[in-house]
């Protein structure tokens, strides 16, 4: 993999657009990247991994931190383009995250969802075609060219991870584990180990439940068994294996035997019971019976003797019944007699009663007459209805005279109310138009004086910020001067050390002489006189620590000039748009327009209801206008109805006097008469139905006579005397069949007695065959449920025996699949003692991903310390049950010995991290599908070399220019920016960070 260049667009710190050639960096194989501290040299790595794998490293992405940057410009969409050759391919991605951007229409924004675009470079024609725009195809076009390497591998291989080598390599065993399980994902070997353990603890358990499945059933045949006697205790322990089941089995086949004894003598003695129980109950029920005969004897002679005492009452009862059976064929005429007699007293009754409402002259009169008399007052009546007519017309005529009155009483009283309204309506309509046209002027007014206000009041604002950035100015301008003050003070301390220290670096190389050694300067291995260093010695520390103070104290000055450049730049904006008057003038006009503005628009504020008013009021008007308007022509239309009505009424009053004769109304006339035909026609009805029943009344009264002589009766009362109801004959008959009855029943049952007298004995004794019977009972019931409980306790043991059986043939394999799969477990664990070096797999598989780092290193490293070191791995068992196959030693040429990495000093450290680091890319890249990386970058660590050390890593890295591979150096030593020619800068500014390009004039 090779980057060419790389775009940046509002991405992280960078604001802008910027572009990264790193075609050109790459031209001499080594450049440096360098900036201030969140410049964002960290943002350029970023962008790379997000054009390449849609999100950025680490808790960058987990945090949620935005990519997009604060200082691009609403409209400025954030975009990463990266063109790069994987393969034999070159394809350029661009990708652009989700973000929030302006509307295009209106106000507010609106949300852009993210995208995606690759497209690949055709060499034949020179020119892009697309690929994919789709985020899953083109995370699988590029996971195919890389070769399956994750986002993680990529940034630990193209950004080489020194500070986590460095703690690696003074780290213990269990941390060394879970970085190398960061840097090669062994979660499934993990994983592995994991499901191993779940494996060996589900066997242990079906193990563990199988042998308690034995034991529970080996505790319900010990329950089961529990009543019979001479029977050993059953087996209690699961620890004894396949013997426990041997054990059970052989326990419960005693068990069995001894339960089907104990059935057998209990089924022997039920049998006995039962022959016992069968002889006392057949006793018991033979003395029953003749018990029960001797009692129904004795009681059929009682009930003779009562019969005998009862045969008065049975002749009386017959008797009495024979008579009112020859009464009930005289009741129809007693009935009819009865009936005949009460209708006709109550047509008696109402013949009084009628004729008592007549007048006293036909109050005897005939039945004929008081018909005649009816009927000639019925056409008196017909004649009246046409009078009763016209009186009603007239009453109504007269009421509809007083409401016409009332009504144009009213519409009168309406006149005198509303017509001043009237007169009075121009007046009020000129003040409502006045309020209007007052309201409006003040309307226009309040917007001309909004006008002039704003003006004023951004003029006064100006003004404050004028004043207040005249105090922020001047302290500005002491701020640099003391800024400038200190910088050439460092300047002038670092220029003073930098010469004591040349003058004293004689003393400095002399120092760094060991004998026998070669000399740096001259090559010679002895050294008669070395310089002395003198009493003001400065070394390297103290010239770069100076160094450092006049840097800080320059880019200090340097942004004490920005801060007064921008505050004096924002004052005199602030003074061209105030002008040169004073502030108390512009703050007196703003506060003038501000009230003169304030009342107009409170006067306009009266507009709207001014005019509501006025349209109210025009409303009003027609409204009543018209309202005088209808109650004049109301009093019109009334005044001609009115005279129409009294003619009538008038008219109809001659014909209403004739008809009345002297009473007071046509009504009052026509109800007399009314009253006068009913009561006539009610008294006449009455008399002829008197006639009719009393003629009745003579032929009931023969006929009763009759038939009472007929039935055997001297009169009739004498056949009323002896009825009786329905019911009381049946009760009587019902007394009569029962005496009857009870009578046959003794008689059979005496007859009875005289034929068995001479076979029964003397009295039975039912108490005592019964409490014979009781014990018997007992004795079966017993010797029942004795003879169950010993059925049941052989079928229970049968059943468990055979359950018993099924879990041993289900236990042997369980078993021996659990002593398996724990040997496995404990060997993947690291427990078993198989494992001679107690090493988990997880540990092995890190073990020899960490061996092949080493050898790769090694080389790297005694390339860097000129063959002194050399890297290896150790396999050698740890102490104290700690992780083994995770060792590392240094074997140092010069003495011959192998010690561990913890004890490098600073300066190793960095060499033998940047060696596990080289090797880790080349192991990662190799495992990754063989991807060559073509650009590395390595991160800081360069500050704790000496100047011969640097070279030495310098020249490592310039070695891995070949076969066209560029490296990356990201560091702040300011010694690399003199010896690495091409560098990437990162500069930080207050509208966001920017890259420029520094190129050798050989390189430009």
């Amino acid at each position: 993999m090779r980057l060419h260049r790389l775009t940046l667009t509002a991405f992280g710190p960078f604001g802008g657009t910027q572009h990264v050639d790193f075609d050109r960096l790459s031209t001499a194989g080594l450049f440096l990247l360098h900036g201030p501290t969140g410049a964002g040299k960290t943002s350029v790595l970023d962008a790379v991994c997000f054009a390449l794998y849609g999100t950025v490293p680490g808790a960058r992405q987990t945090a949620g931190v935005s990519l997009r940057s604060d200082h691009a410009a609403p409209d400025n969409a954030t975009e990463v383009v990266l063109d790069l050759t994987l393969g034999d391919r070159r394809l350029e991605i661009t990708r652009r995250p989700e973000q929030t951007r302006p509307k295009r229409r209106g106000t507010g924004t609106t949300r852009d969802r993210a995208r995606t675009l690759l497209r690949e470079h055709d060499p034949v024609t020179g020119t892009w075609r697309a690929l994919s725009s789709s985020h899953q195809e083109v995370a699988d076009e590029l996971g195919g060219l890389l070769g399956g390497m994750s986002r993680d591998q990529f940034c630990q291989v193209v950004l080489l991870p020194q500070g986590d080598f460095a703690r690696f390599l003074r780290a213990n065993a269990e941390e060394r584990a879970r970085l190398l399980g960061r840097l090669f994902d062994t979660r499934r070997f993990a994983a592995a180990e994991a499901h191993l353990a779940d494996l060996r603890a589900e066997a242990a358990s079906r193990v563990r439940e199988a042998d308690e499945r034995l034991l529970a059933t080996v505790h319900r045949m010990s329950q089961a068994a529990a009543a019979l006697p001479g029977l050993p205790d059953p087996p209690d322990t699961p620890d004894a294996g396949s013997d426990l089941a041997e054990a059970v089995l052989t326990w419960a086949a005693q068990a069995r035997c001894t339960a089907r004894e104990h059935q057998d003598i209990a089924a022997t003695a039920l049998r006995a019971a039962e022959t016992a129980h069968a002889t006392a109950d057949a006793e018991h029920a033979d003395t029953r019976d003749r018990a029960r005969r001797q009692e129904r004897f004795a009681d059929a002679r009682r009930r003779a003797e009562a019969l005998a005492a009862q045969q008065p009452d049975r002749d009386r009862a017959r008797l009495t019944l024979e008579r009112a059976r020859a009464a009930d064929t005289v009741a129809p005429a007693l009935t009819l007699r009865d009936t005949t007699d009460a209708e006709h007293r109550t047509a008696t009754t109402a013949e009084r009663h009628a004729r008592g409402q007549l007048p006293p002259d036909l109050a005897t009169a005939p039945a004929a007459q008081l018909t005649t008399r009816e009927r000639a007052v019925r056409e008196q009546l017909g004649s009246l209805a046409t009078a009763a007519q016209a009186e009603t017309r007239a009453l109504r005529l007269t009421a509809e005279l007083a409401d016409l009155d009332t009504a144009a009483s009213a519409d009168r009283d309406l006149l005198a109310t509303q017509l001043p309204h009237l007169a009075a309506w121009p007046d009020t309509a000129a003040r409502l138009r006045q309020r209007v046209e007052l309201a409006a002027e003040a309307a226009a007014r309040a917007d001309v004086l909004a006008q002039r206000l704003d003006p004023a009041e951004r003029r006064l604002a100006a003004a404050d910020r004028r004043d207040a950035l005249d105090t922020a100015v001047r302290t500005a301008e002491d701020d640099l001067l003391h800024a400038r003050e200190t910088a050439a003070d460092a300047r002038a301390h670092w220029l003073d050390l930098r010469e004591r220290r040349l003058r004293g670096i004689a003393a400095e190389l002399a120092a760094a002489l060991t004998p026998g050694e070669p000399c740096a300067v001259c090559g010679s291995p002895e050294h008669p006189r070395p310089t002395p260093a003198a009493a003001d010695h400065v070394d390297r520390a103290d010239e770069d620590a100076a160094s450092a103070a006049h840097q800080e104290a320059d880019a200090h000055r340097a942004r004490a000039e920005a801060r007064l450049a921008a505050l004096r730049e924002e004052r005199a904006t602030a003074a061209a748009e105030a002008g040169d008057e004073p502030r108390a003038s512009l703050a007196e006009t703003a506060a003038t327009l501000r009230a003169d503005h304030d009342a107009a628009r409170r006067a306009a504020a009266c507009e709207p209801a001014a005019r509501q008013a006025l349209t109210s009021a025009e409303r009003d008007h027609e409204t009543l206008r018209d309202r005088v308007q209808d109650t004049e022509r109301r009093i019109a239309a009334r005044t001609s109805q009115r005279a129409a009505l009294a003619a009538e009424r008038a008219a109809l009053r001659d014909d209403i006097d004739r008809a009345r004769a002297g009473a007071p109304t046509v009504a009052a006339r026509t109800a007399d008469l009314a009253a006068l035909a009913d009561a006539l026609g009610l008294a006449a009805a009455a008399a002829r139905a008197a006639e009719e029943t009393a003629d009745r009344l003579k032929t009931a009264d023969d006929q009763v006579a009759d038939a009472a002589y007929a039935a055997g009766f001297p009169t009739p009362g004498a056949a009323a005397d002896a009825r009786l109801t329905q019911p009381e004959q049946r009760a009587l008959q019902h007394r009569l069949d029962t005496w009857h009855a009870e009578e046959s029943a003794v008689a059979a049952v005496l007859d009875e007695e005289r034929a068995a007298a001479p076979a029964d004995p003397a009295p039975a004794d039912p108490s005592r065959t019964a409490a014979v019977l009781a014990e018997a009972t007992a004795r079966l019931r017993t010797a029942a449920a004795a003879e169950s409980a010993a059925r049941t306790r052989r079928d229970e043991l049968d059943r468990l025996s055979a359950h018993a059986a099924a879990d041993r043939e289900r236990l042997a394999p369980l078993r021996a699949e659990a002593r398996g799969i724990a040997r496995l477990a404990a060997l993947t664990a690291g427990t078993s003692a198989e494992n001679e070096y107690r090493m988990r797999l997880e540990t092995y598989v890190l073990a020899a991903r960490l061996e092949q780092v080493a050898a790769a290193a090694g080389t790297r490293l005694h390339r860097m310390s000129s063959g002194r070191y050399t890297l290896v791995h150790s396999d050698a068992r740890a102490a104290h049950r700690a992780r083994s196959g995770l060792g590392l030693h240094i074997l140092d040429a010069w003495t011959g010995r192998a010690r561990d990495t913890a004890s490098l000093s600073g300066g190793e450290s960095f060499f033998v991290s940047l060696a596990l680091a080289l090797g880790l890319a080349d192991v990662v890249t190799a495992e990754a599908g063989g991807i060559r990386l073509e650009t590395l970058f390595i991160d800081e660590g360069f500050g704790s070399l000496d100047e011969q050390s640097l070279d030495e890593v310098l020249d490592v890295l310039d070695g891995l220019r070949e076969h066209d591979r560029s490296v990356a150096i990201v560091s702040h030593v300011p010694d690399l920016r003199s010896r690495v020619p091409v560098q990437l800068e990162v500069v930080k500014t207050r509208t966001g960070s920017a890259l420029r390009h520094h190129m050798t004039p050989a390189d430009a």
